[in-house]
């Protein structure tokens, strides 16, 4: 018990050090798990395991393309109304929220002239300006940018060989566990099967459900970009947190440069603060936390600890983590009850 407890601390003090490194190898290996039985219904179907692979790796691609071109309308229907709204808005704060705060002793001015030259200074530029302050600020955060093109290459080749040595890998582990103990390790590793399925039904669901929430309250509160806004914030809850966020902020940015008053703010408010606390307290709990066997405070403890420890991909990781250490964690439980230490 010992060694495999020192084998199991040195395991997880290797992960630690090099969580930097190996964050394209852990968001591919799990892609892999959660790809590979499409693969391996395809390959049953008699088609050559690299096309299998190629073609749901090409999907997965072009899934993620999508959502990301979903900001595309955004963008192209908000910039030209940032162009034209900033300057009327900071004239707007000039003539109400200026005098409010002098009443309060709080003397501040906003300079309309400037806000003016900088928007049209960076909101009128063309392509290639763009294009020339894109390189540029590459050129002054070089490691950022290529840590971003090395992961966007790296983890595709990742979940590229691993889909195509899935079988031979997962039949290596197998073959590492003593034979004597690989009955209840075969049996422990199909329960955490089944509850990691269960999981990422639990959470197709919760993304399906809020991208329909979103698009409908944005459409009934007059939004024009309800529908990419709405999609967008509902897919992007995989990601806890920043999903959200990016979310709210596109739909804070529509509301305030289509009303261009309070109106925007506070049905974004209502909105998603509505949608918050049903994801947060009904949703995730009933469809993700049950199905894994998690309360709603393990939830978010594990989503805490994980993205402390790792980082955002610990983010990512948490609750599929969360879910393995619960089986292990109750099956010691079960040990321990049947164990002549608890019986006396």
């Amino acid at each position: 018990m010992l060694t495999w407890l020192s084998i199991a601390v040195a395991a997880a003090l290797v992960l630690w050090l090099l969580a930097p490194v190996l964050t394209p190898f852990i968001v591919g290996a799990v892609l892999a798990y959660a790809l590979h039985p499409a693969v391996e219904r395809l390959a049953a179907r008699r088609v050559p395991r690299v096309l299998a692979v190629l073609v749901i790796e090409v999907a997965v691609i072009l899934a993620l393309l999508a959502l990301l071109l979903l900001v595309v309308p955004i963008l192209s229907k908000e910039v030209p109304l940032l162009r034209e709204q900033i300057p009327l808005l900071a004239d707007k704060l000039n003539r109400t929220v200026v005098p409010w705060l002098a009443q309060f002793g709080l003397q501040v001015s906003l300079d309309t002239a400037s806000i003016k030259a900088f928007v049209v200074k960076y909101l009128d530029a063309n392509l290639e300006e763009w294009l020339a302050a894109a390189l540029s600020s590459a050129r002054i955060g070089g490691s950022f940018v290529l840590a971003i093109l090395g992961n966007a290459i790296l983890v595709p080749m990742v979940l590229f060989f691993l889909l195509m040595d899935w079988p031979m890998l997962v039949e290596r582990v197998q073959q590492l566990v003593p034979a004597r103990l690989r009955p209840p390790f075969e049996s422990f590793v199909e329960e955490c099967d089944g509850v990691l399925g269960q999981y990422l039904r639990g959470q197709l669901s919760v993304m399906l459900v809020l991208a329909v929430y979103y698009s409908v309250a944005l459409a009934i509160a007059g939004f024009d970009l309800a529908l990419p806004v709405g999609v967008f914030t509902g897919l992007a809850i995989f990601i806890p947190y920043l999903g959200f966020g990016l979310g709210l902020l596109l739909a804070l940015v529509a509301g305030i440069l289509q009303f261009a008053s309070w109106y925007g703010v506070l049905a974004v408010a209502a909105i998603y603060g509505l949608g918050q606390v049903v994801e947060s307290f009904y949703l995730t709990p009933r469809l993700v936390g049950e199905r894994i066997g998690l309360s709603p405070l393990a939830v978010i403890f594990a989503l805490l600890a994980f993205g402390h420890l790792f980082g955002f991909v610990g983010v990512l990781i948490a609750l599929p983590l969360a879910a393995l250490v619960t089986v292990g964690l109750g099956r010691l439980r079960s040990a321990y009850l049947a164990s002549r230490l608890y019986l006396g």
